[in-house]
This record gives structure tokens, C-alpha cells and sequence, in this order.
């Protein structure tokens, strides 16, 4: 097996398979380099000479520029290479690559929860859901106290003011009307600046099983946990009755995410989470893929793949807005995309790390561009406009119905969802057998020559058989993360 990669007849860079010592002499193809610098595992090595201003390609597309002169067989990474963007380097026109063959479910039909709404969930919780942060006390010794609910505790519901509360408002209702929830206690203090009222009156109109604790009006805490745990214990008792059945893949909302991302998890993890991502779209599901600020590089990759003109200018507007945002505060988001950790692992810059992060969202045209938390009507490939950071972008996506997370890192993280499962694929194997515990699936058999196609069929039996029931390592370690992107000031 070779010691380097390289992904595109086009790339003067290839990647390094193993950590590669000085003046060995590498191959790839037709190009043989003698190494000038030591490359680190999963770093990039000059395959040819690049000027200063000339462009680094992988991918087949433009990564970045050279900082200075850039000789075969040299380390490239952030010392000698800086963002291409508003150089003129982005628009670089190529074919975007295949993706791996769509793999096949080991069948159209899944075992869910039948919602009177007609939604279907894959989970049946009861969830024991704060309205303001003020009874996240109460509503966490509900759940030590009552095991087999789902508490969710938080920051938000208070001090805030126009569209930051309505966002928060949206998310807390997609969470308790979404399919994954079979019933819920909604715990309020009585004076908040959220309608607590107004939203479970909302839900009961929609025939969801829900009911009201004010803590104000039972006497205290102390009266609010024991009426609590009674409420409760009698919806866990209501839900326990309810039967999976047979429902249509089709159903089915799948989000896609990536965090602590390294240079394989666009070569491996990504690409594999993409080709399921088109087998969910090709079964007439739906996929939601967001991060908006990690499509700055690649946007036009995506727009180029939009349904209509106006998902196009929708598309891009989103990402001119969140890149706009932070120049008005002066700063330049190129500071802060690649993360240390992702630079460490190998990233270099915006555009490298957008390229390889759209591949999770496949090869689909994309159908529609959504807020933040709301529910997609179109099936197929969506995007939601949502930060980068990872618990904000997955929070916002299960509040839009996504009864189940891809989540692709190449550095490890154990985030989970307090009502969705989250699958969580390594893009390398020594990152696999480190973290066996928050670990769900491995892609790096990839790098070791194992077709993508025959990868993804493993993720696709995996994924099929969450849905059905089988629990998570994140569910098993009880990570719940929550968080609401932020909209404004809180006063």
C-alpha cells in the first residue's frame, strides 16, 4: 500500500497514510517526492513546485494559496499556505467527484412510533422539559427521581427579546411535538418571558400528550417535584402501551453532522455519511445538513446542485450573511475555521475543511434552505442555517425533526441529544479503537483500501438498525447536549 494519498488527478498535494519521516522518497501515480520536511499523519505533502499566490488544490479544487515558494516533498500547512478566499481563488471550475454507490437498506420498511399526527418517531420518550431556566432544579430531580424519563434542563426562556426568544420558543416546541416524544411535562415558573402557557395549549390542539407544572402555583420546589413525579410516572405508564410498527423509510429525517473534524474525515467518514445521506433521499426521505459557515469555500459547489434559482440565492445569501456577521464585528471568520484541533489533525484552511465537509451531505440536489429549528417541507437534501459549532447545529436540526444524527469526527467527541440517537462515525481507525466507548462505527477501513460503497452499506445496516431500537454509544453514556444558537442580546 502506498504511504500517501492523493484524491484528484488535479491535487499538487497528496496526504500522508502514516507519519513519514524526512528524505524518504514517496510515490503516488507517476509522481515520486523526496521528503524535505517530516509529514505528519494525515498532513499534506507538495507533489509539485507552487509559487508564491499559486494555488493548493485537493479535492480537485482550490484550498488555499501558496504564503511563499512551496518545493515537492514539503510539508504544506499553515505555515506556507493561507485562505484563497477574496484572493479570487474559490470559483475554481471542476466537476464535483462521484460519491461512493448508494448502499442498500436491509429493508424499505423500519419498526417506529406512529404519532396521531402522523409522524413517526424512533424513540419513545417522555420528556421533562423546562420552559425557563429558573426549574432546571425541579425538573432534573424529576429525573433522578422518576428513571426512564428524559429531563431537559437550560439556559434559555428569560431576559430574552424579539427573534432570540422566538428561536428559543421554535426550538422548545420542536422538541416537545417531535416524533421521538411520545409524551411531555412542561415545567414553567409562571413569570417567565416565555408563553409557557400558550405553548402547551398550542401542543394539546395538535393532539400532543402533554402536561403543565407551574412551579409558582404548586407551592415551591418541593411541591413541584412531587406533583412532578407523578405526572410523570403516569405518562411513562401512557407511553409504555405504545407499539412499534412498520412504517416507510421514507419517513424518516436523518441530520448529518461533523465535528472535530482531521484531514480524513472529508475522505472517509464524510463521503461514506453522504452516500447513505442519498440512499435515505433515494428511499424519498429526507437529510438536513447545516453548518452553514463550514460551506464558506464550497458554496457554490452546493448552489450549483440547488433545485431552483431562488434555493441557489437562498443558499448563498445564508453563507454572505453569517460571513458578513462576523466582519461587522471585525473579525474574519478564517481565524477561527479550521479549530486548533481540526489544524492539528491536518486541516489548513476554510475551504479545505467546507469541501470536505459538504461531501456528508451526498450528491442530491438540494431542495430547500431553512431557519434555524424548523421543520423542512420539502423531502430530500435540506439545509438548515445554523453556526458551526456542533451542539447548536444538532439541537436546531432535531428541533426540525430529524428523529436520528450522522455524526462524522476525525479527533473524537462524545456529544449526544437528549431525544435523538446520535451514530457517531470515526474517519480513521486509531481514532476508532481509542475512543471504542463514544465511538459507533469506523470508516477508516477507507484508507486501508476497502471500497466507500461496501463502508456505507455497513453505516446503512448500522443506521437501520438504530432506528429500530438499538441504542447509541452516546445514549448508553447518557450525553443529553443542548444548545440554542443565540439571536441577540439578552437583557
Amino acid at each position: 500500500m502506498s504511504e500517501i494519498m492523493r484524491l484528484h488527478p488535479r491535487d499538487n498535494v497528496a496526504l500522508a497514510l502514516e507519519p513519514l519521516p524526512r528524505g524518504k522518497v514517496v510515490s503516488v501515480a507517476d509522481v515520486s517526492v523526496r521528503l524535505r520536511d517530516p509529514i505528519p499523519y494525515s498532513h499534506k505533502v507538495a507533489l509539485s513546485p507552487v509559487p508564491p499566490g499559486g494555488r493548493i488544490v485537493k479535492y480537485g479544487y482550490p484550498i488555499g494559496r501558496a504564503t511563499r515558494h512551496i518545493s515537492p516533498g514539503e510539508h504544506v500547512h499553515i505555515h506556507n499556505v493561507e485562505s484563497g478566499r477574496g484572493h479570487g481563488h474559490g470559483a475554481m471550475p471542476a466537476e464535483e467527484p462521484p460519491g461512493p454507490p448508494v448502499p442498500r437498506f436491509p429493508s424499505d420498511r423500519f419498526l417506529g412510533f406512529r404519532r396521531p399526527n402522523g409522524r413517526v418517531g424512533v424513540r419513545n420518550h417522555v420528556l421533562v422539559l423546562a420552559s425557563v431556566h429558573c426549574v432546571n432544579g425541579v425538573v432534573e430531580r424529576i429525573g433522578w427521581e422518576v428513571p426512564g424519563v428524559v429531563a431537559l434542563p437550560h439556559i434559555y426562556g428569560c431576559s430574552q427579546l424579539g427573534e432570540d426568544l422566538a428561536q428559543t420558543l421554535r426550538v422548545l416546541r420542536g422538541y416537545a411535538a417531535h416524533p421521538n416524544v411520545g409524551a411531555v411535562l412542561l415545567v414553567g415558573l409562571g413569570c417567565e418571558t416565555l408563553p409557557t402557557a400558550d405553548l402547551v395549549d398550542s401542543l394539546r390542539e395538535e393532539g400532543h400528550r402533554v402536561e403543565l407544572l407551574l412551579v409558582q402555583e404548586v407551592g415551591g420546589s418541593r411541591a413541584a417535584v412531587r406533583r412532578g413525579k407523578e405526572l410523570a410516572t403516569q405518562l411513562l405508564g401512557e407511553v409504555g402501551e405504545l407499539r412499534r410498527e412498520p412504517v416507510s423509510l421514507s419517513e424518516l429525517i436523518v441530520a448529518v453532522e461533523c465535528g472535530g473534524s482531521d484531514a480524513w474525515s472529508g475522505v472517509t467518514a464524510n463521503p461514506v455519511v453522504g452516500a447513505v445521506a442519498d440512499a435515505v433521499v433515494a428511499h424519498g426521505g429526507t437529510v438536513i445538513m447545516s453548518e452553514v459557515t463550514e460551506f464558506i469555500g464550497a458554496e457554490h459547489i452546493l448552489a450549483a446542485r440547488a433545485a431552483s434559482p431562488r434555493v441557489a440565492e437562498e443558499l448563498l445569501r445564508a453563507v454572505a450573511r453569517r460571513e458578513g456577521v462576523a466582519k461587522g464585528m471585525g473579525v474574519d471568520l478564517r481565524g477561527a475555521q479550521p479549530s486548533p484541533g481540526n489544524m492539528e489533525g491536518g486541516l489548513t484552511t476554510i475551504e479545505e475543511k467546507s469541501l470536505g465537509a459538504i461531501a456528508k451531505g451526498g450528491t442530491t440536489p438540494v431542495r430547500e434552505v431553512v431557519p434555524y429549528g424548523t421543520r423542512p417541507s420539502s423531502r430530500g437534501l435540506v439545509i438548515m442555517d445554523t453556526s458551526g459549532n456542533d451542539l447548536e447545529s444538532v439541537t436546531g436540526m432535531v428541533a426540525g425533526g430529524a428523529q436520528v444524527v450522522l455524526f462524522t469526527t476525525g479527533r473524537g467527541t462524545p456529544v449526544g441529544n437528549p431525544i435523538a440517537p446520535v451514530i457517531k462515525i470515526s474517519s480513521n481507525t486509531p481514532l476508532y479503537e481509542r475512543m471504542r466507548d463514544d465511538l459507533d462505527f469506523d470508516a477508516g477501513p477507507v484508507l486501508r483500501g476497502k471500497p466507500a460503497g461496501e463502508v456505507a452499506e455497513g453505516l446503512a445496516a448500522l443506521l437501520f438498525e438504530v432506528i429500530g431500537g438499538q441504542p447509541t454509544r452516546a445514549e448508553e453514556w447518557g450525553h443529553r447536549e443542548f444548545a440554542i444558537e443565540p439571536r441577540g442580546p439578552r437583557v
